[in-house]
């Protein structure tokens, strides 16, 4: 067992943290998770980018629930896991935080120092011109164009997916770019796509300024994030986590603490005379 204030004695000791959060922030904001605490996959995997790139009837079926999900996806707010990180970069102890999530959550809760790595699901990019829109003003453009879609209901799912099922996915409609008729994506890296290089080597030149690094909710199951504990490794900087479960990094972290996320870090948004 982890002894008690381990983690607040960790954060005490560093100035200049390399935070990597996961979903693990975000499930008590009403966004589930992918994975159980053994690392395995709770449902279906996602799509891939080349299967949405490829088929028609997938990117129909994509956006179909995707109409749904946004719904409540896009209403999800802050926790106080978000916050609790927003409060350690007031403090001038953050250098970077790095976010596999693709909800925004972090920057809604005030901080400002963030690499989205996986993207972000608030905007839809067009494949052919790179033009980007607001993902409001597209879910407005797919229920005009599929009205008899907007009374169903689904489950929710991650990342704003919901489990619609039994319907017939050819009859949905989605819209096309209107400068160039070109494929419109979420503006996130799907499973099967690469991280964008200029992200990677952000992060990358942040982690060299770290003295240590904090990882919070996620397994590291992707590598696309596993990569910075490797780096960190080769670094020589220590490792600690907040991970209800397994992570992939288990064997290298300083100390785990196995909670959720903003309970561990409760203690971030305490005053400042509080033991």
């Amino acid at each position: 067992m982890t002894p008690p204030n381990v983690l607040r004695d960790f954060v005490d000791r560093h100035e200049r943290l390399f935070v990597l959060t996961g979903a693990g922030c975000s499930t008590n904001s009403g966004i589930p998770d992918y994975r159980d605490t053994d690392g395995n996959w709770k449902r279906t995997q996602p799509v891939t980018f080349q299967a949405f790139m490829g088929e028609e009837l997938t990117r129909q079926r994509y956006w179909a629930r995707s109409l749904i999900g946004w719904r409540r996806f896009g209403q999800a707010r802050p926790n106080d896991a978000h916050h609790a990180l927003a409060r350690l970069e007031q403090f001038g102890r953050c250098e970077v935080l790095l976010t596999q999530n693709v909800d925004r959550l972090h920057q809604a809760a005030g901080s400002k120092k963030v690499i989205d790595l996986h993207g972000r699901l608030d905007l839809v990019r067009c494949m052919g011109c790179e033009r980007r829109i607001r993902r409001d003003e597209f879910q407005h453009e797919m229920g005009r164009l599929n009205t008899g879609w907007l009374d169903l209901d689904a489950a929710v799912a991650p990342d704003g997916d919901a489990d619609l099922e039994g319907v017939d996915f050819a009859s949905f409609v989605v819209p096309a770019c209107e400068i160039c008729g070109g494929i419109l994506k979420p503006d996130v890296v799907f499973f099967g796509e690469n991280v964008p290089r200029e992200f990677v080597d952000a992060a990358l030149g942040h982690l060299q300024k770290a003295d240590a690094m904090l990882i919070a909710g996620s397994s590291l199951m992707v590598y696309s994030g596993f990569r910075f504990v490797q780096a960190a490794m080769r670094a020589g900087i220590p490792i600690a986590a907040v991970n209800l479960g397994r992570t992939r990094a288990d064997e290298f972290l300083s100390f785990k603490v196995e909670d959720r996320c903003e309970d561990a870090l409760a203690f971030l948004l305490q005053p400042a005379d509080a033991p």
